[in-house]
């Protein structure tokens, strides 16, 4: 078989690469085309185009970088035409691969959809459209099944998180050599250049205010040197690993982390965590009007409450992070009922089994059965 794999982000790259493995277990034959990573390539996947060149962040960045992205999805549909795989599996990253999707449907195509986009927090008049174009979707919350079939009725999958199986492989493995000999606070500033510049020099700035501990600041993969470097000029003590996020985390007291997929990754790997967010003031104003979620944290959303602090926009200040770091690394009550939460947010994730084993399961049988 065919499969032609579309993820834009580190997140996606991360997944797809699990998916890739696990369909390569089931499918030796299967040839692999994809958008994505080093990770999604390293398993045997042809990559065509790397998530750098796709990764644009919030409302005005993307209004910024439109002919870029129309560009890249004219050569998307032309590639996918030429090559014509038997199925297109799109994994998140929806402004993008939503198009696709329409697009392929016409053509004749199949499509499944691993990760929904998240319709339930805004933008939910997508779900019609949805129906019509994705053949199999693949959910990895533990809610969105019920929302689906209660509000939309339509069945979808809920195949687990594959996070579940990624934190537990790296608490199971040989700890790497210690990172520092102070006890360490981890400091995840995001993916992208533009989340960085505004996120990290708050974070680094935190930093002045805790000579006891080693802020380690993790690297977003592929991003480049100089620009980091420039950032932590002004910060001597304060050093970056790339390629070693978990091993990071790990060895960490508390972490400062930036809203998204880390959020889960840490609280999975069991370390205490402020969630910030700062977004380009237009992004954010626009955001406030469309989104209707409570939480932007995946672990306050999958458990419905509070789990977690979230520094939001304004709120994300040197005093408040200062603060709230402060807690979270003496407030032993306050410690204690977040890896309470932590518990029973991985035990609600781990109901719908492997996850990338149980996607690679149901497209293959998606497609035997056609």
């Amino acid at each position: 078989m065919k499969y032609y794999i579309i993820a834009g982000e580190a997140s996606g790259d991360l997944h797809g690469s699990n998916l890739i493995r696990e369909i390569r277990k089931a499918d030796p034959a299967a040839s692999i085309r994809c958008w994505g990573g080093d990770k999604m390539q390293e398993q045997g996947g042809e990559l065509v185009k790397h998530y750098r060149e796709l990764a644009f962040m919030g409302f005005a960045e993307v209004l910024m970088n439109l002919r870029t992205i129309f560009r890249n999805l004219a050569f998307c549909r032309t590639d996918i035409r030429a090559w014509q795989p038997d199925v297109l599996i799109l994994i998140d990253y929806p402004g993008f691969n939503l198009r696709i999707a329409r697009w392929a449907k016409q053509m004749g195509f199949r499509v499944v959809y691993y990760i929904a986009p998240q319709v339930w927090a805004w933008k939910e008049n997508r779900v019609k459209s949805m129906k019509q174009c994705i053949d199999l979707m693949l959910v990895i919350l533990p809610f969105e099944k019920d929302y689906f079939k209660n509000k939309w009725n339509w069945n979808v999958e809920y195949v687990g998180h594959p996070l579940v199986e990624e934190t537990a492989s790296a608490i199971a493995r040989t700890p790497a050599s210690s990172l520092s000999a102070k006890p360490i606070v981890a400091v995840l500033p995001g993916s992208r250049k533009q989340e960085i510049s505004k996120k990290l020099p708050v974070m680094l700035e935190v930093s002045r205010s805790f000579p006891g501990y080693q802020f380690i600041v993790a690297k977003a993969p592929g991003a480049d040197e100089t620009f980091y470097n420039t950032l932590l000029n002004k910060y001597p003590d304060v050093f970056y690993v790339q390629q070693q996020t978990y091993d990071l985390l790990l060895q960490s007291k508390a972490a400062l982390v930036t809203s998204g997929t880390a959020t889960l990754e840490t609280a999975l790997l069991g370390i205490p965590e402020v969630v910030c967010y700062k977004g380009s003031p237009l992004s954010y104003q626009i955001a406030k009007r469309v989104i209707k979620v409570k939480y932007i944290s995946l672990v306050n959303l999958i458990m419905d409450k509070p789990v977690v602090k979230e520094l939001i926009q304004d709120e994300f200040t040197v005093s408040n992070l200062r603060t709230e770091l402060k807690d979270l690394l003496e407030n032993g009550e306050r410690i204690r009922q977040i890896r309470e939460d932590y518990a029973q947010l991985k035990n609600l994730l781990k109901q719908g089994g492997d996850a990338s084993a149980t996607a690679a399961a149901s497209i293959i049988h998606f497609l035997s059965a056609k």
